[in-house]
């Protein structure tokens, strides 16, 4: 997936990389958005951050350590 919406709304992010094709296949990135955005590696990380921010800025963005306990 490639929109960041729907990104930064899910559970759990394999983030593969740090390129397409022959430049790939590795695993980059793995966590929920917030730590896949704090990877400094990983490009989806790189474009997600600043969207997780102003989401957070504006409440949009849910505790995801209260919502497990």
């Amino acid at each position: 997936e490639h929109n960041l919406d729907v990104i930064k709304c899910a559970d759990h992010i394999i983030d593969l990389g740090p390129e397409g094709g022959s430049g790939g296949g590795t695993i980059v990135a793995t966590g929920t958005p917030e730590e896949v955005a704090a990877v400094p590696e990983s490009y989806t990380g790189h474009y997600l951050a600043p969207l997780l921010e102003r989401a957070r800025k504006l409440g949009q963005v849910e505790d995801r350590h209260a919502a497990s306990e």
